[in-house]
């Protein structure tokens, strides 16, 4: 071992300690890493700039503005409205149409967009049939997951390990190189959810059923103190209207035609002063309204429709890190929150000093036409679905044409990567278009057809994941470039060989990659994971004397297919609070399926793509 391996061996560590301990958000460490990485002298300054050549991230972004388009046009959520009227209610039956088609849209987009369009439609569809929504959601978030492996644009990981694999001067994947295993994977992870889902699943309540949210939908009202009324001059706080032992929740303050942004404690209450209020109590017996406007001399002006609503915070919210009252949470976001649910538990007293996290679900009252500016905000993937895109819109010429231009532009570009990737293969003469190319120029047409507007274009893409994605080129860079790669194939390879015979050692060496792959992204980034064991078992083929590619397409699945912790992949933690589960629920039913997909996989593999 020289030193250029010892010091990729020490950033490598501190790269899984970095991730696993969450010191700071995932682009921030995948970025730190890059520039530590040049500062050691194991990637030169000159080809640091190689690192963002790499197509991959320029792929998902377009593809995330592909997906935008398609999101927008109301095309993921139509399909999810027809089941939710078509549907019987059974749980078997509930659970085989939403993971089908959660499945086959995720083949084609973004996987975490698809639970975020679909969650909403799951949760109305589980209240309207009397479904415990625990028995739905896992298997919504398994299925996006089982769907990304069945192409290449599936997942960010399958671009990114074939980016690496460009990167290495290797022959890259097929647009449908991953379907022979991808399909088979899916519907045996879509058949063990249905036939084992509904007693391996919890039947549990979300924060709504377990604080025994009687009424979800509340009437907000607009009052205007009146002159004489008691509460000039006085605290708001120490007025009637500062009561939520009372279940009177201030969402809003007007003065003089503008919004107070104060907290409610700096308020006192002046004549003509605008209040947007909830009466709300769990269990009932908040106060009556027009008991409490006469008794405070206010005149009600009007009634808007609210609603009691759950909100997830995703990785990339701007409110992670950030307590209730640090971010103005009321004033900025028009909302009041009743509870924070985390790790199986709800928090509903001194919540306002809580720093928040990713994956935590705020139970709020807000008002319906506030859920689509919620929605824009992109701090939260909502339960409850905006006003914004009803049935009757979705179904006018108009939003029917943007769902055809967005689903013709992405089958255009698969159609064109596909057929023009066969036939460079037969020397033709006709040129191979890539990947990304394509994409890219299938988003310059939905900006040209005006089906998004370069405002929503750039909205739609995740910019967390693709700076993420830079970062972690360069560690894979440098594990190849200072040899460390090969190194620790060797090791692998001598560790191993005594104990197998030569005719049985690549396969078991495949198993095995495939669960230090599983294990590692249980608890790591699958990116970073992808990313890191490329070089490696190409280093590990080359020592064996066999073809790389079995053990490529092993570990871009197994790097996808993490089932077993809700920390494994977004998606879990996305329905992780609205489902109500605990810790324990995806041990239950993550681990049987984690060896399902691991034993066909390393089955499978070998027979598809012979060593």
């Amino acid at each position: 071992m020289n030193q250029e391996i010892a010091l990729t061996l020490i950033v490598i560590g501190i790269t899984l300690i970095a991730f696993i301990r969450e010191w700071a958000a995932p682009d921030v460490l995948a970025l730190t890493i890059l520039c530590l990485l040049v500062a050691l002298g194991l990637i030169d300054m000159d080809n640091m700039a190689k690192v963002f050549s790499n197509e991959a991230p320029l792929t998902i972004a377009a593809l995330f503005v592909i997906g935008g388009a398609l999101e927008k046009s109301g095309a993921v959520n139509q399909i999810g409205r027809l089941l939710e009227r078509r549907v019987n209610g059974g749980v078997r039956t509930s659970i085989f149409a939403f993971t089908m088609v959660a499945t086959f849209f995720s083949a084609w987009m973004n996987n975490t967009a698809i639970v975020a369009i679909l969650m909403p439609v799951v949760l109305g569809f589980a209240r309207s049939k009397n479904i415990a929504a625990s028995k739905l959601l896992i298997p919504l978030s398994y299925s996006s997951i089982l769907g990304g492996c069945c192409t290449l644009i599936g997942t960010s990981t399958n671009l990114l390990v074939n980016g690496s694999l460009r990167d290495m001067g290797l022959e890259p994947m097929s647009m449908f190189e991953l379907t022979p295993i991808g399909v088979p994977l899916a519907i045996a992870g879509v058949a063990y959810m249905v036939i084992l889902g509904p007693k391996l699943l919890p039947s549990r309540s979300s924060i709504t059923g377990s604080l025994e949210i009687d009424l979800r939908v509340v009437p907000l009202h607009h009052l205007l103190i009146s002159d004489g009324s008691e509460l000039i001059g006085h605290k708001l706080l120490d007025t009637p209207l500062g009561s939520k032992d009372a279940g009177i929740h201030v969402l809003e303050i007007r003065r003089r035609g503008t919004r107070l942004m104060l907290p409610l404690s700096e308020v006192t209450v002046e004549k003509n002063d605008r209040f947007l209020v909830a009466l709300h109590r769990r269990k009932g017996g908040a106060t009556k309204a027009q008991e409490l406007f006469v008794k405070i001399g206010a005149q009600e002006l009007s009634t808007v429709d609210g609603i009691v609503s759950e909100l997830v915070i995703p990785t990339e919210s701007s409110l992670v890190g950030k307590t209730l009252a640090a971010a103005d949470f009321r004033q900025r976001y028009n909302c009041v929150v009743l509870a924070v649910h985390r790790n199986g538990l709800n928090i509903t007293s001194s919540m306002a000093n809580i720093a928040l996290d990713h994956g935590d679900t705020l139970l709020v009252i807000t008002a319906v036409n506030n859920l689509t500016s919620l929605k824009e905000t992109r701090d939260f993937v909502l339960t409850d679905t905006p006003d914004s895109k009803t049935e009757n819109e979705a179904s006018n010429p108009e939003c029917q044409k943007s769902i055809k231009i967005s689903w013709a532009i992405l089958i255009g570009v698969i159609l064109v990567v596909s057929i023009t990737d066969f036939l460079s293969r037969m020397n033709l003469g006709i040129p191979d278009i890539p990947i990304h190319y394509a994409s890219v120029v299938g988003a310059l047409c939905l900006l040209w057809l005006k089906i998004l507007t370069p405002r929503e274009a750039y909205a739609s893409i995740d910019w967390q994941v693709l700076l993420m994605l830079y970062g972690l080129l360069g560690l894979g860079m440098a594990m190849q470039n200072s040899g460390t790669a090969l190194w620790l194939a060797e090791r692998l390879v001598d560790m191993t060989r005594h104990h197998v015979s030569p005719e049985l050692l690549p396969y078991v060496m495949l198993w095995v990659i495939y669960l230090f792959t599983l294990l590692l992204t249980e608890v790591l980034s699958n990116n970073a994971t992808a990313v890191m064991l490329v070089p490696i078992v190409v280093g590990l083929a080359n020592e064996l004397g066999v073809d790389f590619r079995p053990f490529i397409i092993t570990i871009t699945i197994a790097a996808s297919c993490a089932f077993a912790l809700p920390m494994g992949y977004q998606t879990h933690m996305m329905v992780y609070g609205p489902g109500g589960y605990k810790f324990s629920d995806y041990l239950r039913i993550g681990i049987p399926l984690n060896i399902l997909i691991w034993v066909m996989t390393s089955l499978l593999v070998p027979l598809i793509w012979n060593f």
